[in-house]
This record gives structure tokens, C-alpha cells and sequence, in this order.
């Protein structure tokens, strides 16, 4: 796993859930934050923001929330793309997400291949625990945001709230799997379009 240190439902949340206990938002990258490839995004020309994600984390920064990614990159471990080109993906998000105003506090990457049996790699918890900890919060008190049924089921793993959007693969894993939008809300999570949308009904919690 790499680790990059950073500087230290479509329905409304009106909604049971208590949201004003989770002041950590662990996020997915790929098909959440930016476009998503069936061919990987491998460098910093392929790595495009979706509409509204930077402005939506810039949001989340300014409520006073801390903002983290983890993030399964595995193309390292196959092949498709250098360390290299992570990083210089990463310093493009970062300058991107810093414009507007945002801060991503930290960011864990999970390089390694399936076969590698890791604990990091999603649908394992490790880079969730990982964030927690450093968080100094329990992972009961961190939503994690992802656009995949390993992102879920990583949340369930470790007690964090599973937040689905159907954004980049989100809504072909829902529509391959029509029970997930079920899963989610039985953990207490909701299924939202995008960042964007999640972001806005967060907030609106608190209103």
C-alpha cells in the first residue's frame, strides 16, 4: 500500500440516521471524485474531475469535516501505470481539489494485485481502519463514499457507514446487483447520484 501524507440516494438526509457524529468522510477516487475507465485512468491527462466533486469536497472542507481517500489502484501491480503516474495524478487532484478551495487530508492507496490476499485492498477494511486511526475517531464515526460493492461492503467491514453513488460504476453495480441499494440501507447509509448530491444532503443535517 502506498500512503500519500497531505498536509497536516437520490432521497434527502431527512432521514434517522444521526449524521452530525461523523466528522470523517473517507472517499473512493475513481468513478467518485474523477472519471472512471473500464481501461484504468493511468496519468494525469486521463485523471478528469467529475462535475461538482471538487466543489463538494471544498464544501465538506469548509463545514469543517476532514476529507480522506482510499482508493484500490492495483494497474500498478498489473502493469498499466507507474508509481509515477500515480503521483503525478495525485499532485493534479490535490493542486484541483486546493483551487477550490478544499484539502484532502490524506490518502491511502492500495497497490497491490487481488491475488495478493492484503488487508488494505477494498473489499477488505484495512485503508478504512487506517484512516480512522489516523483520524484518532472510532471507524463507527467515518462515512466512507464509494461507487462499488467492495466499497460497501470494506464500510460494513469495519462499522463505517456505506455510502453508495451511482456515479462512475455505480449504477452498473446496482443494476447488476438490485439487492445493493437494500445493503446499504440496512447499515444505515443511502444511495445518492453523485458526491455532489451526498455532500449537499450531509449538510443539510445539520440545518
Amino acid at each position: 500500500m502506498i500512503l500519500v501524507l497531505v498536509s497536516s440516494l437520490t432521497n434527502s438526509m431527512n432521514m434517522q440516521t444521526n449524521f452530525d457524529r461523523y466528522s470523517l468522510i473517507c472517499l473512493d477516487r475513481d468513478g467518485v471524485i474523477n472519471q472512471d475507465s473500464d481501461a484504468y485512468v493511468k496519468n494525469a491527462d486521463e485523471w478528469i474531475p467529475l462535475p461538482g466533486s471538487l466543489e463538494a469536497i471544498a464544501t465538506l472542507t469548509k463545514a469543517g469535516k476532514t476529507v480522506m481517500i482510499a482508493s484500490n489502484q492495483a494497474g500498478i501491480s498489473k502493469g498499466k501505470f507507474t508509481s509515477h503516474d500515480l503521483e503525478n495524478m495525485t499532485l493534479k487532484m490535490l493542486d484541483l481539489v486546493n483551487r477550490a478551495g478544499g484539502k484532502i487530508q490524506k490518502i491511502f492507496y492500495c497497490t497491490h494485485a487481488p491475488t495478493e490476499g492484503c488487508r488494505c485492498r477494498k473489499p477488505m477494511p484495512g485503508m478504512l481502519l487506517d484512516a480512522a486511526a489516523e483520524a484518532g475517531v472510532s471507524p463507527q464515526d467515518l462515512i466512507f463514499v464509494g461507487d462499488r460493492e467492495t466499497d460497501i461492503e470494506a464500510a460494513i467491514a469495519c462499522g463505517a457507514l456505506p455510502i453508495l453513488v451511482l456515479s462512475g460504476k455505480g449504477q452498473k453495480e446496482l443494476d447488476r446487483n438490485p439487492d445493493l441499494a437494500d445493503k446499504v440501507e440496512e447499515y444505515g447509509g443511502r444511495v445518492y447520484q453523485d458526491l455532489n448530491a451526498f455532500v449537499e444532503a450531509f449538510l443539510e443535517a445539520f440545518v
